[in-house]
């Protein structure tokens, strides 16, 4: 098998691998299925994964914006770095629900791969952490708790729009991306009562 063929059918396997975790779950997904959706030979996953379970930390660093976090200064302005999360979590989820719902369900369900998740995503929330903390101590922002605060944010990021079970509540077709990026930061930031401009 050439360099190229192997990169393809490694990334076929990826790819189905985070379709079908995502509609089925981890747990409900085999090796075979996994390969039968990528129309490769099942021992392809042990050779070039070592298994499921570092096939799916192989999900995360191919499909999560580790690269894009890596690049973020942590020492900007603390209003930037809200609105640059609230853009770019907003951008994620709208780009890959799969692998969304594939960590969201995981959390939810509390498995052992919480630890491979959170080596991605809690970078990501320290640094929202540290901005809205600095947002307040530099009077920018204003809010009591920071552990409610900074929960109600992620809630809001990350609360599932498309689901079917609000489908009896909605009213809308879903917003583009940059109509729902605009009204999140305008909703989270009068949320922490921020005065300055939107």
């Amino acid at each position: 098998m050439s360099p190229a063929d192997e990169t393809d059918v490694k990334l076929r396997i990826l790819a189905a691998a985070k379709s079908l975790f995502a509609k089925q779950g981890f747990d409900g997904t085999s090796i075979r299925q996994i390969c039968e959706e990528a129309g490769a030979n099942v021992a392809l996953v042990s050779y070039h994964f070592g298994g499921k379970e570092n096939l799916f930390g192989a999900l995360l660093e191919s499909y999560f914006p580790n690269r894009l976090l890596a690049s973020v200064d942590p020492d900007m302005d603390p209003i930037a770095g809200v609105k640059l999360t609230i853009r770019e979590v907003t951008a994620f989820r709208q780009a890959d629900p799969q692998l969304v719902t594939i960590i969201q369900h995981e959390i939810i369900m509390n498995t052992p791969r919480i630890q491979k998740i959170r080596e991605h995503v809690i970078p990501m929330w320290r640094l929202l952490h540290k901005w809205m903390k600095e947002g307040r101590e530099r009077g920018l922002l204003r809010f009591g708790s920071i552990d409610t605060a900074f929960m109600s944010v992620v809630g809001t990021l990350l609360f599932h729009r498309k689901q079917e079970y609000w489908s009896v509540m909605l009213e809308e077709e879903p917003p583009d991306l940059e109509t729902m990026t605009r009204e999140l930061t305008e909703y989270i930031m009068l949320g922490l009562q921020y005065q300055g401009e939107l």
